[in-house]
Formats: C-alpha cells, sequence, structure tokens
C-alpha cells in the first residue's frame, strides 16, 4: 500500500480512538475525590491496538478536543481548566500511558499476555500521575492522595488492564488479519 495512503488510514483510526476514548470516559462510577471511569480502558485499547506512536497520538488528539471545550472528559465536562484541576495529572498521565504501554508491546510481542502486563505498566504509570498531581492541587498529604487518588483504583485498574489487553490483541489481530493496521514486525 502507497505511504500516503497508509498514512491517511492511520490518521483516521487514530481520530476514531480519539472518539471512542471520549465515549468510554462518559461510562462513569462517581467516588469523592476521582471517579472510576472508561478512560483508562480506552487508553489501554488504544495503545493496545494501535502501538505506542498512534496510541500516543490519539490520546493528544483527546486531550486537544477536550482542552478546547468539547465535552469528552469525564461526566460530559471539557476545558483547558479540567486538565488543571485536581484530576488533570491522570488525563495529562494519559500521554505517557499510552506511550509506554504500546512501546512495551513493540519491544516484546503483541500477544495477551504481554498486553495485559504492558496495561498494568500503564495504568501504574496514569496512576503516579495523577496522585501526584492531586496531591499538589488539592493540597492533599502523600496518605490522603494515595487513599483518594491510587488506592481505590488498583483493582479495577488490573481488572480493565486484563480486558484492555485481551479485547485489544482480539480487534489488533482482526485488524492486521483485514489489513486495516500493518502487519507486526517480528525481529529474529
Amino acid at each position: 500500500m502507497p505511504y500516503n495512503r497508509q498514512r491517511l488510514k492511520m490518521m483516521i483510526i487514530t481520530a476514531l480512538f480519539a472518539a471512542i476514548i471520549g465515549i468510554l470516559a462518559q461510562v462513569t462510577i462517581p467516588l469523592p475525590l476521582v471517579p472510576i471511569t472508561g478512560q483508562t480502558l480506552a487508553i489501554g485499547l488504544a495503545a493496545t491496538i494501535l502501538g505506542s506512536r498512534y496510541g500516543t497520538f490519539s490520546v493528544i488528539l483527546y486531550l486537544i478536543i477536550g482542552a478546547a471545550g468539547i465535552p469528552v472528559f469525564a461526566e460530559m465536562s471539557g476545558g483547558i481548566s479540567k486538565i488543571f484541576g485536581p484530576t488533570g495529572g491522570y488525563l495529562i498521565g494519559f500521554i505517557p500511558t499510552a506511550y509506554f504501554t504500546g512501546l512495551i508491546l513493540e519491544k516484546t510481542r503483541f500477544k495477551v499476555p504481554h498486553a495485559i502486563i504492558a496495561n498494568i505498566v500503564g495504568m501504574l504509570i496514569a496512576l503516579t500521575f495523577g496522585t501526584i498531581w492531586l496531591k499538589y492541587s488539592a493540597s492533599l498529604t502523600w496518605t490522603a492522595a494515595i487513599a483518594g487518588g491510587a488506592a481505590p483504583f488498583l483493582l479495577v485498574g488490573v481488572i480493565k488492564a486484563a480486558i484492555a489487553g485481551w479485547v485489544g490483541i482480539l480487534v489488533r489481530n482482526r485488524l492486521e488479519a483485514s489489513k486495516m493496521l500493518p502487519q507486526e514486525k517480528v525481529s529474529v
């Protein structure tokens, strides 16, 4: 397939995943400080299916759309104030989350066990960014920030990482088979 056509296809898929992140962000379980959302599941799916480069681009596009005021963040919110608010660290943390999740898969293999591990690492990255940001933006103690910003999400995060790894690899394999994604390069 010519380079420009493949690039256009990947840009369209990247934009589609930015939309998927925005849609899954609306699946919310409210908690006192930080809600549990489908955002992190969508980030994991994007990185697992698209890899580090395009997975990260989809997250950046999602953040730009949300920062512009389109209500794609959790609870139909948007605006730059969300990025600089108490939960902004999670949003910013999604960028390295997508990058490192995809990179781990590119350096290993796009297989379910690797994808689950990569998504758990990504979840820990997002929680770390979010907890540190929450601590300073809300003037919390470390204990309060960890108790409100990380601890409640560990079990749910592992479950979402397993789902993202499993479903992501299934979808990626189907997209590769249908030539919607380039085939994984296998190094010997």
